[in-house]
């Protein structure tokens, strides 16, 4: 084990962080994406340091493939931008640069400065970058070059001990950002890592805090859960945290006043997990239908509205407006939500067959589309 020193006021040397080597971490070389690799090779040879950072060094740790590799650096967006063609500068408040391998985005972000806080947008150094990481177990940084994993606060010993733990004060850290707190249940989740019981009271109190989290970005954390293969796990934590109805109110409303419901939506939502991890790449609207299959079935006698001979278009333009407000704030691809509905009718018993595709893009509810 190494240590990384740095200097106080004085000019005196002081330790800042813990090293591992490789025979420490035990991460295979095998799974550190070549690109990603590609992209930090260059920003040396241009004189930058770089490091892959976050989420990927916690899912190399324990065991895991990373589904992304972010890369922080102290290279500037539009240093980074003149290294690499395929690249393009994001962001309005604080800018990086999105890294284009065909499929494939790599994030690279400039290391940032906590004067202002977590959410700050000036530059900064290393040092200062690590305390605006939200758990410990995200705050990591691995050289893929020298196979060394950089750790300011003890981020490795909690990913072990199974703890999650927030490196930025609990007075702040959902204030200067509420989705830390969706963010909090999942990685505790995933990396079936214990709260304390101050970081799951500090959630429960401040999940107010989610009205004003925008539809985008709800939208985004949800679309997460339902792709990760814990949706279950996780919508359930999310419901005893009173998190849930920020994400789907309409569900989290009749889950809280209907036991059956709550039963059969949880059992739908373990069955999405068992298709994701089948079938990662299945598309968007086979996993909404799990989402919306027993709001729908609740929605009218179906057996009657087929007896009675109801126009699968009516039965269609009714069940895709209901559906539509049903998953609001989340505002998923129309074509996939579409999907979703046809599935679901089918398996209700409504003829689909006669449905016409023109049919699925009647304007039925203008306003709620555009929420």
């Amino acid at each position: 084990m190494l240590i990384r020193y740095g200097t106080n006021k004085f000019g005196k040397p002081v330790k800042k962080a813990v090293i591992y080597t490789k025979e420490e971490h035990n991460i295979p070389r095998d799974k550190i994406d070549r690109d990603a690799v590609f992209i930090i090779n260059r920003l040396h040879d241009a004189g930058f340091s770089a490091f892959i950072v976050g989420g990927a060094v916690r899912d190399l740790l324990v065991g895991n493939t990373p589904k992304d590799f972010d890369i922080v650096t102290d290279a500037t967006p539009g240093k980074i931008k003149r290294l690499f063609r395929n690249s393009r500068i994001i962001g309005r408040r604080f800018r990086l640069v999105h890294v284009v391998f065909g499929q494939k985005i790599f994030e690279v972000s400039t290391f940032r400065s906590n004067e202002e806080g977590s959410v700050g947008n000036e530059f900064g150094s290393m040092d200062e970058d690590v305390m605006r990481r939200d758990f410990t177990i995200n705050a990591l940084y691995y050289d893929p070059f020298q196979e060394q994993v950089i750790d300011y606060v003890n981020g490795v010993k909690d990913i072990k001990k199974h703890v999650l733990k927030p490196v930025i004060p609990l007075d702040r850290i959902f204030v200067e950002d509420p989705v830390r707190m969706i963010r909090a249940i999942k990685y505790s989740v995933t990396t079936d890592s214990k709260m304390s019981h101050a970081l799951r009271s500090k959630i429960r109190h401040s999940s107010n805090l989610l009205s004003t989290i925008s539809p985008s970005r709800l939208t985004e954390e949800l679309l997460k859960i339902i792709n990760g293969g814990h949706a279950a796990p996780i919508i359930r934590e999310a419901l005893d945290a009173e998190v849930f109805m920020y994400l789907q109110p309409a569900a989290s409303h009749i889950i809280y006043t209907n036991k059956h419901f709550e039963e059969d939506y949880m059992k739908s939502m373990m069955a999405l997990d068992e298709l994701v991890k089948s079938d990662k790449d299945s598309r968007q609207g086979k996993k909404l239908y799990y989402l919306i299959y027993d709001f729908t079935k609740s929605l009218t006698d179906w057996e009657k509205e087929i007896k009675n001979k109801t126009s699968s278009s009516e039965l269609y333009a009714r069940t895709w407006r209901e559906c539509r407000n049903f998953v609001l704030p989340m505002n998923p691809q129309r074509k996939e939500l579409e999907l979703a509905v046809r599935m679901v009718l089918k398996d209700l018993g409504v003829n689909i067959s006669s449905l016409k595709k023109k049919t699925a893009k009647k304007p039925e509810n203008k306003t709620a589309d555009k929420k």
